[in-house]
C-alpha cells in the first residue's frame, strides 16, 4: 500500500521563489500547493489541509503575520515557517507568538525549509555576533518594531518615528541592512 505524500502549502508572491520552492519539495516527496495571496492561500488551506506551511511575511499588499492566525485557525494541526527578505527581531518574535513554528531570512534552500519545520528546540550553541549590529541595522530593526506595534499602518508608523510617510516608504523598500 502507498503512503500518502504529505502535503505542503507555499504562499509567497514571488513566483520564481514558488516555481523553484515546489519542484525542489515535489522531488522530496511532497504534494505541493502554491498560493500568492492571502485569500488563495485560505481557500487551499481550508479545502487540503496541509500538515506544512511556508509563509512569505511580505505578501503583494498584505502582511503574512495577518494572515497566520487565520491559516491555523483553518487548519490548527499545520505546521508554518515564515520565510522573509525583510527580516528582523520584531518580526520574528511576532511570527513566534502568533503560532509559526520558525522563521527563516531568503534565500533558504530547500533543505533548510525542511530543518526549519522539524526543528523543536532551541540551540544554546548558536553563535553570539562579534559585534554589536550596525547603527543602520539598529534603525532597521526600530523602523520594524514601531511599523508592527502600528499593525502595518504606514502613515501612523511615520507619525510615531516623526518622518514623511513618503521618506518611510522608501526605507521600506530597501531590504534589511545586514548586520
Amino acid at each position: 500500500m502507498q503512503e500518502t505524500p504529505e502535503r505542503l502549502l507555499i504562499i509567497d508572491d514571488d513566483e520564481m521563489f514558488c516555481h523553484v520552492l515546489d519542484r525542489a519539495m515535489a522531488r522530496r516527496g511532497f504534494e505541493v500547493l502554491v498560493a500568492h495571496d492571502a485569500q488563495q492561500a485560505l481557500s487551499l488551506a481550508r479545502r487540503h489541509r496541509p500538515a506544512l506551511a511556508t509563509l512569505d511575511l511580505k505578501l503583494e499588499n498584505e502582511s503574512g503575520l495577518k494572515l497566520l492566525p487565520e491559516l491555523l485557525e483553518a487548519v490548527p494541526t499545520c505546521r508554518v515557517v515564515v520565510l522573509t527578505g525583510y527580516s528582523s527581531i520584531a518580526t520574528a518574535v511576532e511570527a513566534i507568538k502568533l503560532g509559526a513554528v520558525n522563521y527563516l531570512c531568503k534565500p533558504a534552500d530547500a533543505d533548510e525549509v525542511l530543518a526549519a519545520f522539524h526543528k523543536e528546540a532551541g540551540d544554546p550553541e548558536t553563535e553570539v555576533a562579534e559585534q554589536p549590529p550596525s547603527i543602520n541595522r539598529i534603525a532597521w530593526e526600530h523602523i520594524q518594531k514601531v511599523l508592527q506595534e502600528h499593525d502595518g499602518n504606514i502613515s501612523a508608523t511615520a507619525r510615531a518615528l516623526g518622518m514623511h510617510r513618503r521618506t518611510l516608504q522608501r526605507k521600506l523598500q530597501k531590504r534589511p541592512v545586514r548586520r
